[in-house]
């Protein structure tokens, strides 16, 4: 009875304002959250076959490292342990196809490290001198750049690692033809990477010289130590730029994150005085169908009420059409990720459905208390 008489002077206009307004900021805030989310762990995945405190050293001018130089990195207090990339010195042609049809036919360059170096099995990477099944580790982005390219545009399927057997991979090394065996894929390296004995091997077999190391590989205790940076600066060295790129996307991921849900936030506070303005409005044209419900014997609190319940309905509402949608746009994004990284884990959607509660909860209640405190405004004045 109570809502019947104070809904005479209800705005459907600006009621739909706030509901607009509310719902723009929340859905930027949330999807702006699970974006972040999503996206984050294409970044900071680790390497299945190089730890995370292992770091790859060359010069600035791509000259090789000398037996000295090599001496005095091993001897710094920060380096556990150092080993050059040794490279192939011969050239090696290849033809990568998938469920039989042909795709790539290009000249590549092999490199290999010690085999301690590397994180699998000794039964995956093992190589005996003359066969011709040779296990190698790709770039991971060469799988991107099939999956998001190629296998697109000619309805081929996609590869993830647990596919890697669908890879048809065939290298051709001055006539003699080898079966490459796909092991997996590396995030840190932009090489084709084979085992140390195939190297040794071929090297002694195929080779037309001596090839000089122009990069390094070595682990230290702690990548975090603010001595490794400075040695390689005085130097005059740099490290591979795939861990710093990662790093400083990561970076810039996050502040636009931070400040695309700044923005949401502003919009949700606006809508929060959208609100607030429209009820004030609706109690001021009520003042005296409120006053004489006081007189009566109603409480503020049962006064308040049901613009309360109105103000929850709303937010409740506008809540629900916030996550369905970002349920469906993030959709779009989750299949051209997996397009680029099959292996990726998709991430919770909970977390950005607890953001959502707990901004609908803290509006709401910022919204009843406002309501309450000025319905009793009203209760003193009429005293």
């Amino acid at each position: 009875m109570i809502w019947k008489l104070l809904r005479q002077h209800l705005s459907l206009p600006q009621l739909l304002g706030f509901a607009v307004a509310n719902l723009a900021g929340m859905l930027i805030v949330l999807m702006a959250y699970q974006f972040y989310r999503d996206v984050m762990p294409v970044f900071t995945q680790p390497d299945n076959f190089m730890r995370g405190n292992y770091l790859i050293l060359a010069k600035k001018t791509a000259a090789p490292f000398s037996d000295d130089e090599i001496d005095e990195l091993r001897q710094q207090p920060f380096t556990t342990r150092v080993a050059p990339f040794e490279s192939a010195n011969y050239k090696a042609d290849a033809r990568m196809g998938v469920n039989g049809q042909q795709l790539i036919n290009s000249e590549l360059f092999f490199e290999c490290v010690p085999d301690s170096f590397i994180d699998l099995p000794l039964s995956n990477w093992t190589y005996e001198d003359g066969a011709h099944e040779l296990p190698i580790i790709l770039p991971r982005s060469y799988l991107s750049v099939y999956n998001f390219g190629i296998a697109q545009s000619r309805k081929l399927p996609k590869i993830n690692e647990g596919l890697v057997g669908m890879i048809d991979f065939r290298i051709n090394i001055k006539g003699d033809e080898f079966k490459g065996k796909v092991v997996g894929f590396s995030n840190r390296l932009n090489t084709i990477l084979v085992p140390e004995a195939f190297m040794t091997w071929s090297n002694k077999h195929y080779g037309d010289g001596e090839s000089a190391s122009t990069r390094l590989i070595f682990e230290v205790a702690n990548p975090a130590d603010d001595r490794i940076a400075s040695w390689i600066d005085e130097q005059g060295y740099e490290l591979e730029t795939g861990d710093l790129n990662a790093e400083k996307t990561t970076y810039f991921l996050r502040l636009v994150a931070v400040l695309v849900m700044g923005v949401g936030l502003v919009i949700s506070i606006l809508s929060f005085y959208i609100l607030m303005l429209s009820i004030f409005l609706l109690v001021q044209k009520n003042a005296d169908k409120l006053q004489n419900l006081l007189l009566i014997g109603y409480s503020p609190a049962r006064v308040a009420r049901p613009y309360q319940w109105l103000t929850i309905c709303l937010n409740a509402a506008v809540l629900v059409v916030a996550l369905a949608i970002l349920w469906l746009v993030r959709g779009y994004w989750l299949d051209v990720l997996y397009t680029l990284f099959p292996d990726m884990r998709e991430p919770s959607v909970m977390p950005a459905v607890l953001l959502g509660v707990g901004l609908f909860l803290l509006v709401s209640l910022l919204n009843v208390v406002a309501i309450r405190r000025k319905i009793v405004s009203i209760w003193k004045n009429k005293e």
